[in-house]
């Protein structure tokens, strides 16, 4: 038996154990340089700085080449591959370069003429866009969402390109995100869709992401038949049809499929509204067959999403508020973009939660506003991602108001906005009562 076994896995492939390691090159506007020449160029400057300490960005060049035609080389995502801050010997690791330049038309919207009316159906971005640049970086979860997003979609291409039997194997190309409002459900889904568009570069020309206006389609169009929502598909299969385009359709707030099922059952929406609703579910399995879509939404009322959707949703990832340790990760880039600028200055070092560990949190001078900003992250827990992004400048603009200050001067001030945000809850809470 022992031997069968040693036969079988001498038959096997062998498998690399090296970590792939995703370098993102993003080129500058005007460049016109042949992806092949960029490559070679930043494998060279790789070769010259080859151990990193997690992610790393050059923004400055000592070849003619990459300083004309360059604006950033990054290595991102380390977290996902090394746990622990250690080392990365990029001589050891498979390099995944992804070379990219990013679209500056911004969003156009999608119009539905009916009579005298002009729908906006939707919002459509031209992919990798410059409203999205650093937005997946500046998403932080404690569990690994992104990692697991990332992965779906390339077992989703893969099964597609193996041409697996969809009808022994099910899988719809739908993620559902849920969870409370604020918690970055929307901007996850478009920095999922920016960050896909450059990984797979390679293989698509560039992504197309359509953002439908749920509250148009679920509310404005209940009047009408069906034909609305068809015609709006329609516009979303020519886009797909292009198989050199990878395409991301974004539903949000999903729920509001159940409220239009419900308000029909009751009685209080004509029957012509659930017929819509269901010519949106039809539409979604039909796009649903192409293998170069993905379907994204979000719901911020879990109990009440439409089980006729649920079924068709391959993940469906709860997205809550921060704990601890994510929202010292956002106080910190905030404070690092804050140093970045100027605004605290002079630029101090601070450690990160690891670094305090590491240490037994013993306070000393070098650990000192470190373990500050940890307590201000712990007494900040219950508020929402896009509340804490908020609290620098509101700390700033109420507590500080002068062009520069330290970095403990900064702490104290964003110590004293947190109180003041859930003074103002508590207030907000009694009137309301």
């Amino acid at each position: 038996m022992d031997e069968a076994v040693g036969d079988l896995k001498q038959a096997l492939p062998c498998v690399s154990e090296s970590p792939v390691i995703n370098v993102e090159v993003h080129l500058r506007c005007n460049s016109t340089a042949k992806k092949e020449e960029i490559k070679l160029s930043v494998v060279k400057l790789l070769n010259r700085h080859n151990i990193v300490f997690g992610d790393y960005t050059w923004t400055e060049f000592d070849d003619a080449f990459l300083s004309r035609n360059v604006q950033s080389v990054s290595i991102v995502d380390t977290e996902l591959k090394v746990k622990e801050r250690q080392p990365i010997d990029l001589s050891k690791c498979t390099l995944a370069l992804h070379v990219f330049q990013l679209n500056e038309e911004g969003p156009s919207s999608e119009n539905l003429e009916e009579e005298s009316e002009n729908i906006i159906a939707a919002n459509h971005w031209v992919l990798p866009a410059v409203e999205f640049h650093g937005l997946w970086e500046s998403l932080v979860y404690d569990v690994e969402v992104k990692s697991h997003l990332l992965d779906y979609v390339t077992t989703t291409l893969l099964f597609s390109d193996k041409n697996v039997d969809s009808n022994l194997i099910a899988w719809n190309r739908v993620v559902l995100l849920h969870g409370p409002p604020g918690t970055g459900k929307t901007s996850l889904c478009k920095a999922l869709a920016q960050k896909l568009t450059i990984r797979l570069s390679c293989r698509y020309q560039y992504g197309q992401l359509i953002e439908i206006n749920s509250h148009s389609l679920f509310s404005k169009w209940f009047s009408e038949s069906g034909k609305l929502v068809t015609k709006m598909f329609q516009k979303i299969q020519e886009l797909i049809d292009d198989k050199e385009a990878l395409v991301f359709v974004l539903i949000d707030e999903v729920e509001s499929l159940t409220a239009a099922r419900n308000a029909c059952r009751a009685g209080t929406e004509p029957s012509d509204a659930i017929r819509v609703v269901n010519a949106v579910l039809t539409q979604i399995d039909q796009i649903k067959r192409h293998s170069n879509v993905v379907i994204l939404t979000t719901s911020n009322i879990t109990e009440k999403i439409d089980m006729a959707f649920v079924d068709r949703a391959d993940i469906k990832q709860y997205i809550g508020p921060p704990s601890t340790a994510a929202i010292f990760k956002i106080y910190l880039s905030c404070l690092e973009e804050l140093m970045k600028c100027q605004i605290i200055y002079p630029r101090q070092q601070l450690l990160t939660l690891r670094e305090l560990e590491m240490i037994g949190y013993v306070e000393n001078n070098v650990s000192k506003l470190s373990l500050l900003l940890s307590e201000i992250s712990r007494k900040s827990e219950g508020l929402s991602g896009r509340v804490l992004r908020k609290l620098p400048f509101l700390a700033h603009a109420l507590y500080i108001q002068t062009p520069t200050v330290s970095v403990e001067g900064f702490l104290q001030a964003l110590s004293l906005v947190v109180d003041k945000q859930f003074e103002e809850r508590k207030k907000l809470s009694t009137c309301i009562g």
